[in-house]
């Protein structure tokens, strides 16, 4: 059985009655060398386990079994799972689980299916929910050997950006602030069926065992981050005002020039690091209000 093969695809995809689902993004890889080349770069050792995102009908899977440990792989479509319970029957550490990843609890089914075991992630994510999948892997504090994901390739070059450069955004920075990000490869639309209307790439994220920075308060580090980019042709301090309700635009400001910026720095200038050090300004500032407040 030839995964990437458009006549074995088409031939599956009729003996199941199925079709090409748009609504769960699938497009599954016929470019064998792709999968191959995933599973072999994707950072894991191996007697890792390996935590798979929408296997589709199993042709990543099939790569990652067959090198590593144990493979479990999460598929939200349950019309597919007949099709993988075929594709890889020949699998012998190989667990399929018909779920939404973003509705599973993430640290019980790692201690359930990968126990002792160091931990990566591989997967060709579903283009339309690739930012909320990161984030939930990043946000989960399951200590990650390595996320390797297939994404579009215009969220590669935001996730890939350094601060300065015009695709480097507020997603950018809330995933560095798990760790570092390199691109691996780039894969061309030809090499799905169907074929999807933009290329791809496989990035590659190492989180950090210790955080690159520290503050004050996470909370008001995203909220920080998240203002910083709201309105990206305004300056900084002008962006944090439409976040920051409790201090007024001078205290915004003070709080920047404080740590040294100008007070026409935009955040898209700004890199993690610069990030924590305005927050905790803005910590200060919030907290010397409060308290000023009860003692009035």
């Amino acid at each position: 059985m030839k995964l990437t093969s458009i006549k074995e695809v088409r031939e599956i995809m009729t003996r199941h009655g199925l079709v090409f689902n748009k609504g769960y993004g699938q497009n599954f890889l016929i470019n064998e060398a792709i999968p191959r080349r995933i599973a072999e770069e994707c950072g894991a050792e191996a007697d890792s386990g390996i935590l798979e995102i929408g296997p589709g009908i199993g042709t990543l899977t099939r790569e990652l079994s067959q090198r590593y440990r144990k493979v479990t792989a999460v598929e939200i479509d349950s019309k597919l799972i007949p099709v993988l319970h075929e594709t890889t029957a020949d699998l012998n550490n190989l667990t399929v689980i018909n779920a939404d990843i973003l509705k599973v609890d993430l640290n019980d089914l790692i201690r359930r299916e990968f126990p002792d075991m160091k931990v990566s992630v591989c997967a060709n994510l579903p283009y339309y929910i690739t930012t909320p999948i990161i984030m939930t892997l990043l946000e989960s504090g399951i200590p990650w050997q390595n996320i390797t994901v297939m994404v579009q390739k215009e969220v590669a070059a935001r996730l890939c950006a350094a601060p300065g450069e015009s695709e480097y955004g507020a997603v950018t920075a809330a995933v560095l602030r798990y760790g570092r990000v390199m691109r691996l490869f780039g894969v061309s639309a030809g090499s799905f069926l169907p074929a999807p209307k933009v290329d791809s790439a496989v990035i590659r994220i190492v989180p950090d065992p210790v955080p690159a920075y520290s503050t004050k308060s996470e909370l008001l580090m995203t909220r920080c981050i998240r203002g910083a980019f709201s309105q990206r042709r305004k300056t900084l301090v002008n962006s944090l005002a439409s976040e920051f309700s409790e201090l007024s635009k001078n205290e915004l400001l003070e709080a920047v020039l404080a740590r040294g910026y100008p007070a026409d720095i935009r955040g898209e200038r700004l890199s993690v690091q610069d990030f924590a050090a305005i927050t905790d300004e803005i910590y200060d500032r919030i907290a010397t209000k409060k308290g000023k407040g009860k003692e009035a």
